[in-house]
């Protein structure tokens, strides 16, 4: 393993921090490292999308490695900074070591892709990567990412990270203006939208999946103090384990505001309804991922469960693709996508074996 590369990367990746679909800079120093390991490379599709492959010439798995570049965006004393606040510099530092690895030690089966892929933060990119025609072929595929020190230390890794299912949802909600002296001649929005608010926290899922549901913005477009206001906007983020929970959850939600806003006289029209979907991995790979670990860190932990969404179950959704996903622990503090986040390079060493030892076992090791 090369320890020294693997630091150096990261650490010329977490001085070039851009945000999604504008990743140019560090797209183009990953294809230009892809090129000189002797990958076959095509970049600049879906965005900034990177993709290096190496062939062994052998009938066997087309597997693919991915990692996101993206970085983000926060407004701090008043302008704002990119910063790699969520690993993304890191986790692609991982992949791409791996990636200088095996093309020095080279496989005895199968085709390698690596995926580079941008703006996983605002839930673009997979699907983009995943029209984009170039992943047709992959038959499986293994993710990875930093984890917080609540979830894990360095020295310790899961072999299944496991992701609940995410929505965006926002609805714009109109009633009818008047004055605020005859409020009976109006349809005031922003009573309807209290409605609409009690009527999200009343809604009921299967209780032994954890979900939630919840307002996280509401604002009308009223300027005087004295007009009944007319359209209000709201915005609410829901969760949930399974996909087939959201699924209801987010049907019951999307009622739930039409029927009540309706009893005060509005109209609620949806205007946003975009997520992620849960993680569904195939448990073969992850038996693989398990053993990695334990080869590498001696022992591996079980299954971590986090309500957090990622794009990456896209590539099973829509490409039918087999997927294992691993979480190394890094002492990260004080948490992902706090601008002052910080962990322990160590992990980035241990991610790099761990992925080269799962590629070995799938692909075979010369």
């Amino acid at each position: 393993m090369d320890e020294k590369y693997v630091v150096e990367t990261y650490k010329h990746l977490h001085s070039i921090p851009e945000k999604a679909l504008i990743e140019k800079e560090t797209g183009k120093y990953i294809a230009a490292a892809l090129k000189s390991f002797g990958y076959e490379v095509k970049e600049n599709f879906a965005g900034t999308a990177v993709k290096g492959e190496l062939g062994s010439g052998v009938p066997g798995p087309v597997l693919a490695v991915r990692a996101d570049m993206d970085a983000l965006e926060f407004f701090i004393d008043g302008r704002e900074q990119m910063i790699h606040a969520c690993g993304h510099d890191a986790n692609s530092s991982m992949v791409l070591a791996a990636a200088k690895k095996l093309s020095e030690q080279g496989f005895e089966k199968g085709r390698l892709i690596f995926i580079f892929q941008p703006a996983e933060e605002t839930g673009e990119g997979a699907i983009m990567v995943s029209k984009s025609g170039l992943l047709d072929e992959v038959e499986e595929m293994v993710g990875i990412h930093l984890r917080p020190i609540a979830e894990a230390r360095v020295g310790e890794a899961t072999p299944a990270l496991c992701h609940g299912a995410s929505r965006m949802m926002a609805f714009k909600i109109t009633g009818r203006a008047s004055h605020g002296a005859r409020l009976h001649l109006g349809v005031n929005a922003i009573d309807a939208a209290a409605l609409a608010v009690n009527a999200v926290n009343a809604v009921r899922v299967d209780p032994r999946v954890s979900h939630s549901a919840k307002v996280t913005g509401i604002y009308s477009e009223g300027t005087a103090f004295n007009i009944i206001p007319e359209v209000v906007h709201l915005k609410l983020d829901l969760r949930a384990q399974t996909n087939e929970v959201m699924d209801t959850l987010a049907e019951g939600v999307e009622n739930a505001v039409k029927a009540s806003v309706q009893s005060n006289g509005a109209v609620a029209e949806m205007t946003m309804n975009h997520g992620l979907p849960a993680s569904d991995y195939d448990g073969a790979l992850i038996e693989i991922a398990r053993e990695s670990i334990e080869e590498i860190l001696g022992s591996s932990m079980e299954p971590i469960v986090t309500p957090g969404g990622e794009d990456f179950h896209y590539y099973h959704e829509m490409l039918g693709i087999k997927t294992a996903y691993i979480g190394i622990g890094a002492d990260l503090t004080p948490g992902l996508h706090r601008p002052e986040m910080a962990f322990d390079l160590k992990a980035l060493e241990n991610g790099e074996e761990i992925l080269v030892r799962f590629i070995e076992k799938r692909l075979g090791k010369k």
